[in-house]
């Protein structure tokens, strides 16, 4: 049965809300183009319920709390942040990938350009600060609050050397399988696995669990991405809301290609290696590139490692004791496991 994950989005879309209203007229508009960002809001800044992400980041945490015995209530403050840090990076992510659409609609920096883009997403970020900050009035000590900030940030600092990483993959023809996933243990790990441990940290977890929660947290992280390379080249655009093969125009080396260069490599082959050398990639070439690798089993291969890594994610998520009362524990633990099992087997 589907876990009810409606409290905490309901909760952590509260806090979202509160933080990321105006605070004072002539700086409204910075405010609604992050409320646009967020789906609350036309261009226009008239109030939408548009497409919007999942909110799962947020929701790993409290739930991370609650199956450690703590009050999930009480964690909000840190599920906020993690929504604000994530969406921070994707308004980022969207200028340095010159994406001028997400989730059906025009991007912040397509609207309001490039500066503003910037300024937007540095605003979340540092909203996510003094949404962790918030922690204190929840009753948590200050060195808990500091060990959440220090985890959070230290998770933000992966996520930008991956990011770098992944920029720096397009302009080199050649990225060893190790490399790529260093990439993505920073770039889609590395804040999940902070959401994940956060949650733990405040709900009273030891630190051999909390670790055990971080490492759940990061090899999932793995599996999707993997999950997301896949949708990123075979996904249906009416689904996924980005255009088709989107990662192959953009000569992204995600795990697919990876597998395809070393495939033909392997066979003395060089057809996607030429193809991928090109200064941009056309249109025209997406069905050439989709059927070498098809040639390569290049899906099949991503599949199975980001099988993978789901297995070691439960490993960790199993090591953890379940000792915790059965009422509070248990149901968070298996909402864990089926979020786990839905993230590497999705369509979006």
């Amino acid at each position: 049965m589907n876990p009810d994950l409606t409290p905490y989005l309901d909760a952590t879309e509260c806090e979202l809300r509160d933080l990321l209203a105006p605070r004072e007229r002539c700086t409204t508009p910075l405010y609604q183009m992050m409320r646009y960002h967020m789906g609350w809001a036309n261009r226009d800044f008239e109030p939408e319920e548009a497409p919007r992400g999942k909110r799962l980041r947020p929701v790993f945490c409290l739930l991370a709390c609650q199956a450690t015995g703590g009050d999930w209530t009480r964690a909000v403050p840190a599920a906020a942040a993690v929504e604000l840090i994530h969406n921070f990076s994707l308004i980022h992510d969207d200028i340095e990938d010159n994406d001028k659409e997400r989730r059906h609609r025009a991007t912040v920096w397509a609207i309001w350009g490039v500066p503003q883009g910037v300024n937007t997403g540095d605003t979340l970020w540092i909203l996510s600060q003094l949404a962790m900050q918030r922690l204190l009035e929840h009753g948590h000590t200050p060195d808990t609050v500091l060990r959440v900030v220090r985890t959070l940030n230290e998770a933000v600092l992966e996520l930008c050397t991956g990011q770098y990483l992944d920029l720096h993959f397009e302009t080199v023809e050649t990225v060893p399988v190790a490399d790529y996933e260093r990439m993505v243990s920073g770039k889609t790990g590395a804040l999940l696995s902070g959401a994940v441990a956060s949650g733990a940290i405040l709900g009273g977890a030891t630190p051999g669990d909390v670790e055990h929660y971080r490492a759940f947290g990061l090899e999932l992280g793995l599996a999707f991405q993997m999950a997301d390379d896949i949708l990123g080249v075979w996904g249906d655009p009416r689904v996924t809301g980005k255009s088709a093969a989107s990662d192959i125009l953009a000569k992204k080396k995600t795990l697919p290609v990876l597998h395809a260069l070393a495939h033909e490599s392997a066979h003395g082959q060089d057809d996607l290696r030429r193809l991928y050398a090109q200064p941009q990639m056309r249109a025209a070439d997406i069905p050439q590139v989709l059927a070498l690798l098809e040639r390569a089993g290049a899906r099949k291969e991503t599949q199975a490692r980001a099988n993978e890594h789901l297995e070691r994610a439960l490993v960790h998520l199993d090591s953890v004791p379940a000792d915790q009362p059965a009422h509070t524990a248990q149901p968070a633990h298996a909402a864990l496991r089926h979020l786990a099992l839905s993230l590497v087997e999705r369509s979006s």
